[in-house]
């Protein structure tokens, strides 16, 4: 059965909704109760994370303050298990905050030079700061900005719009967070075997 409505389709309220709705009622949940221990847990030997620095287990480290992140350029093959630590990092750094950055005048941020947290609360602030900058930037674009190009500080997606960088970053918050929260089941059973 197909209904039509004559509410008109608004790209930028749906992608925002989108990832909004995600945040709200599945990923942002999902990450309340975070303990350092559960943050910083190592699922398998040589997994990547975030250390105290000079603890760290790859040749680079990026990190400006008391702690590291785990990384190396090109990734290896396989590429590594991440912790949750790590997988926040990314979604704070790599993810929200340099775009926030290139798109919306945020602070400047990049892998080598961000100060990276050593607490579950800590990085749940920075997410939390982050993904309200990111949405309320996309928001402030309207319709009319959406259509534009993402310009240079997307280097070869410089010419896909904006609209196509946002659904990009939507698919990147609910996939690692997805990720997250099956580390987090894993961590809430991991002793399982040893009871079974």
């Amino acid at each position: 059965m197909t209904t039509t409505t004559n509410r008109p389709l608004v790209l930028n309220e749906m992608l925002v909704d989108q990832l909004d709705r995600h945040w709200r009622q599945q990923l942002r949940p999902r990450l309340e109760g975070l303990l350092d221990e559960e943050y910083l847990w190592a699922p398998a030997p040589g997994a990547w994370n975030v250390h105290p620095r000079g603890e760290g287990l790859t040749e680079m480290q990026g990190g400006s303050g008391d702690f590291t992140v785990d990384f190396a350029h090109p990734q290896p093959n396989p590429a590594p298990v991440t912790t949750i630590a790590w997988r926040l990092s990314h979604l704070i750094v790599g993810v929200l905050g340099v775009r926030v950055h290139a798109h919306f005048d945020g602070p400047p941020v990049d892998y080598l030079g961000f100060d990276y947290a050593g607490t579950a609360d800590r990085a749940l602030a920075q997410l939390d700061e982050a993904y309200a900058a990111w949405v309320a930037g996309v928001r402030a674009w309207g319709e009319d900005g959406l259509a534009l190009e993402c310009g240079p500080a997307e280097g070869p997606w410089a010419g896909h719009t904006r609209a196509d960088l946002v659904a990009h970053i939507n698919r990147e918050v609910i996939h690692h967070g997805a990720e997250i929260a099956l580390l987090r089941d894993l961590w809430a059973h991991r002793d399982d075997r040893a009871r079974a």
